[in-house]
């Protein structure tokens, strides 16, 4: 049996988002709305280690809240590895506070993100004279087994523009995981989807279970607020709603579907929103952390 447990379901910035006065984040600071941690996940098989996808800035408060085997040793990491899907801050910066790990962190990565996180935002670089790392190459549409487990994964490309600090430089975009068990169970993780194209779709359906992109209700979420010149696509993000929306593909999946990396300013967190009834209408569920799947 494969266990998934969402860490954090928020995109960059969390619920309510330090200097954001949207009515999402004021619901949230009034009990209107359930507060989120950004976007992480943690898996296992059955007993085995479990594994993070992403690290986010508030990984110190996820993980004092993941489940953990006992053990008998003055200090120990409760997780066999880390997988990064993107070299973006809000999924990267929370490594820096495995610093003190008794072990050298086992990284998971593409070749590209490394490369990134080496020296441009150079968190693995940093890492490496406090524990150490161990990188394990991800080869998008290759297989690769994860160490000390049953489990492996397929990394595949979802689109979107290499991380701002970057600058001109070429850099990677994101990439989505198929996670399956030894029983063939599978979880497709897509938390940034620039394009929903037949591939991925194809992919989705073939899963027990998808967790998508739910960054942005429209398109023009940001710039109508005044909050950004960039729009959901400039951004990586297809949104749920209008032309360009996911939504309609996402609700004919006939899986379980469950919305991640949903932005503060999205309607959908907010209980007694229509954009909420129509997410909910279409039998697909809002995350949110702590929320655990089994499969």
């Amino acid at each position: 049996m494969m266990r998934v447990r969402v860490l954090g379901s928020a995109a960059g910035g969390g619920l309510p988002q330090w200097n954001c006065s949207c009515r999402v984040c004021e619901a949230a600071r009034g009990g209107g709305a359930i507060p989120r941690t950004q976007s992480s996940i943690a898996f296992r098989s059955d007993e085995e280690p479990w594994f993070l996808v992403n690290a986010s800035p508030d990984l110190r408060q996820q993980l004092s809240e993941l489940p953990v085997d006992d053990t008998s040793e003055l200090r120990s990491t409760p997780f066999a590895g880390v997988i990064v899907t993107d070299a973006e801050i809000d999924h990267a910066a929370g490594l820096l506070l495995l610093r003190e790990s008794s072990t050298p962190l086992r990284i998971y990565c593409t070749e590209a993100v490394r490369g990134a996180l080496t020296d441009h935002y150079p968190v693995l670089a940093m890492l490496e004279r406090y524990c150490g790392v161990e990188w394990r190459a991800l080869v998008e549409g290759g297989v690769t087994p994860l160490e000390g487990s049953s489990l492996e994964l397929e990394a595949f490309a979802t689109g979107g523009d290499a991380p701002l600090y970057m600058g001109d430089a070429p850099g990677p975009g994101a990439i989505g995981l198929t996670i399956r068990d030894a029983n063939g169970s599978m979880l497709c993780y897509a938390p940034a989807i620039a394009e929903l194209d037949g591939d991925l779709e194809a992919r989705m359906r073939a899963s027990d279970c998808v967790l998508a992109d739910g960054t942005f209700w429209q398109r023009r979420e940001l710039p109508d607020l005044g909050l950004s010149e960039r729009d959901a696509i400039a951004m990586g993000h297809v949104p749920l709603s209008g032309p360009d929306g996911t939504l309609e593909t996402l609700a004919g999946l006939d899986t379980r579907t469950i919305l991640v990396h949903i932005n503060n300013t999205n309607p959908i967190l907010l209980e007694d929103s229509p954009e909420r009834a129509a997410v909910r209408a279409s039998g697909i569920d809002v995350g949110y952390d702590g929320l655990e799947i089994e499969l």
